[in-house]
């Protein structure tokens, strides 16, 4: 039996509980998503898209799923205590796939901003959340997007009205808790009006030694000449699995960053998908993937230019060791309309023993004349000159080989625009490089 049949009648046996368990909102998309999801099962390697990452087999295994929103015993608050020097974020809680509402932040929120669940943000906004959740994902036609519908019973939402600039980023962490192996399908809406501005850094924490197997969906929405940047971190265990898929729908003149770091995993795969519609749009993408054992880290790319005068930047680094795997797709289409268009995309790797893997494939689709796009793909090893040259002057072996793989992620680490942020992540995949779990300082369990 496919692995997909399981869940097909695992819905068909529970859609009211499902449907009884969530705001009203996230039920008008449920019944559709699902038969899309029927009709085309989970992405087999045969599709191109997934040439190097077996998403069926992650479904094989016989996992449980809190369809009745059972609550679990613990105070987030309590358990994790994030001090990163000078970065002054409003911190908020997703316990497995559900908002953490038992206790809220102290600080207060700009006038009309909204950050929640999507019970909250129904009754505070009924009108956007009804016309924005799951609008971007559902016309994606992406069968992992259309599970997660399906399946959703919660969703964290960052809503930021016109002209509002965010002073404090914010802050989510992901605590994964459970005391059997669990599906988890985590949700996320982000609206940012005309001229918005806000910061939301995103924090992914195993907790326990059971396996995880985590579905996310990022819808975000920029108005005209709106900022966000958008950073997620992934420290978890080698038994949790994540499939997460970002949509971002960007107006003219907004600005769009995001940065994925990838520290800590078993199986990770990343869609992000970004359509610049209008005018003088702006994205950066980029990523860190740091592997060893037998992890394997699967980026795709997606950014579709409909609109002139736009620019896009890409950039992903990989350092696999031991019997690691890495893929990056990245894809750029840029339309017949989108005349001068500027987009770049770069993938560098580093294959640290003859047992890692890398898969690349970069791609260019360009359907207008007047247009600078480029993409470069390198993989290899550590430069022997270089290491010869530290050790020359009394370097270590050990200390060389680590001052050169930390030094290879240094471009990705300038494209984030926390300073804080950025100097607390030198740190943790300094640790990482070490081979030592890199919590974060000030922390119990993480950051």
């Amino acid at each position: 039996m496919k692995p997909e049949q399981s869940y097909i009648e695992l819905f068909e046996q529970h859609k009211a509980a499902l449907s009884d368990n969530a705001p009203g909102v996230m039920n008008r998309s449920r019944e559709a998503a699902f038969e899309r999801f029927a009709e085309k099962g989970f992405p087999a390697t045969a599709n191109e898209d997934y040439l190097y990452s077996d998403v069926e087999a992650l479904f094989a295994p016989d996992y449980g799923m809190n369809i009745k929103r059972l609550a679990f015993s613990v105070n987030p608050y309590d358990v994790f205590r994030c001090d990163v020097p000078n970065l002054s974020t409003q911190l908020y809680f997703m316990v497995n796939d559900a908002f953490y509402l038992a206790q809220q932040p102290k600080g207060e929120l700009p006038e009309r901003v909204f950050v929640g669940n999507m019970d909250g943000f129904m009754k505070a906004y009924p009108g956007v959340a009804e016309k924005k959740y799951a609008a971007l994902s559902d016309a994606s036609g992406k069968s992992l997007a259309d599970f997660n519908t399906a399946f959703a019973q919660d969703a964290f939402v960052l809503y930021v009205p016109q002209g509002v600039v965010m002073d404090r980023a914010i802050q989510v962490v992901n605590i994964l808790r459970g005391n059997v192996d669990m599906l988890l399908n985590r949700r996320f809406l982000i609206i940012l009006e005309d001229r918005a501005e806000a910061k939301l850094l995103l924090c992914d924490h195993g907790m326990d030694e059971v396996g995880f197997l985590v579905t996310q969906v990022i819808e975000a929405y920029l108005g005209e000449g709106a900022v966000l940047d958008l950073y997620e971190l992934e420290d978890n265990t080698p038994k949790t699995n994540r499939l997460s898929s970002v949509f971002v729908e960007q107006k003219a003149s907004s600005s769009f960053s995001h940065n994925g770091i990838t520290l800590n995993n078993g199986f990770t795969r990343n869609n992000l998908f970004i359509s610049l519609q209008g005018e003088y749009a702006e994205t950066v993408a980029g990523g860190i993937a740091i592997a060893d054992g037998e992890q394997h880290i699967d980026n795709s790319v997606s950014i579709d230019h409909k609109a002139a005068n736009c620019q896009s930047n890409e950039l992903y680094k990989y350092i696999l060791d031991n019997q690691s795997t890495g893929a990056f797709n990245g894809r750029i289409v840029v339309q017949p309309l989108a005349q001068k268009t500027v987009a770049y995309q770069t993938n560098r790797n580093l294959c640290l023993t003859k047992e890692a893997k890398m898969f690349s494939r970069p791609q260019l689709e360009i359907y207008a004349d007047d247009v600078k796009c480029s993409h470069g793909l390198t993989t290899g090893q550590i430069d022997e000159g270089a290491l010869f040259y530290m050790r020359s002057r009394g370097i270590s072996k050990d200390e060389a080989m680590l001052l050169l793989k930390f030094a290879f992620t240094a471009d990705v680490l300038d494209l984030v625009r926390l300073d804080p942020l950025k100097d607390r992540l030198r740190m943790l995949i300094e640790k990482r490089l070490r081979s030592k779990h890199p919590h974060c300082g000030g922390c119990c369990s993480g950051c």
